[in-house]
């Protein structure tokens, strides 16, 4: 018998002990993480899309940031970016003014009713990271975020 056909186990659904399964554990806990965080935006009271929270949170981070800018960080299709944002003006989450200097730049940020959709976002998301993390003692809490650092930086430095 080949030892191709001797190895029987389900490889897809169960993790080994090897350094790759280390990143897959952490894509599986991201995608976990975000199919919560999906399902919270979709059955929520907040009433925006998961791209359209990415967006709302970009010019939370970034007031008076252009269109441009947010096609440059996300690395999205700019027509893609520029219905959102169109989307999220026309419900009154977002507000554009022209830039003084150049004119012919738009310069977006949250509208109150935006800012307070960010808020009722960001709560949510801190509820979800909370039970993400709950039993973990603040010391174990923190040498996850110490290792998490490392694994990253060390991708970083590759």
């Amino acid at each position: 018998m080949s030892t191709i056909m001797e190895n029987t186990g389900d490889n897809v659904n169960h993790l080994g002990d090897g350094p790759d399964d280390v990143l897959e554990l952490v894509h599986r806990l991201m995608h976990d993480y975000r199919a919560m965080q999906y399902r919270t935006l979709r059955d929520g009271s907040v009433g925006v899309t998961h791209m359209e929270a990415k967006v709302l949170g970009f010019f939370h981070q970034h007031p008076r940031a252009t269109q441009s800018e947010l096609v440059q960080d996300n690395g999205r299709d700019k027509a893609q970016m520029a219905r959102l944002i169109k989307a999220l003006r026309d419900r009154g989450l977002l507000t554009a003014e022209v830039d003084e200097a150049d004119r012919r730049i738009v310069r977006l940020s949250l509208s109150p009713a935006g800012q307070a959709v960010q808020r009722g976002l960001r709560q949510q998301s801190r509820r979800l990271s909370a039970k993400a993390i709950s039993g973990l003692s603040e010391r174990e809490q923190e040498q996850l975020v110490a290792l998490l650092r490392r694994v990253r930086g060390n991708l970083n430095a590759a």
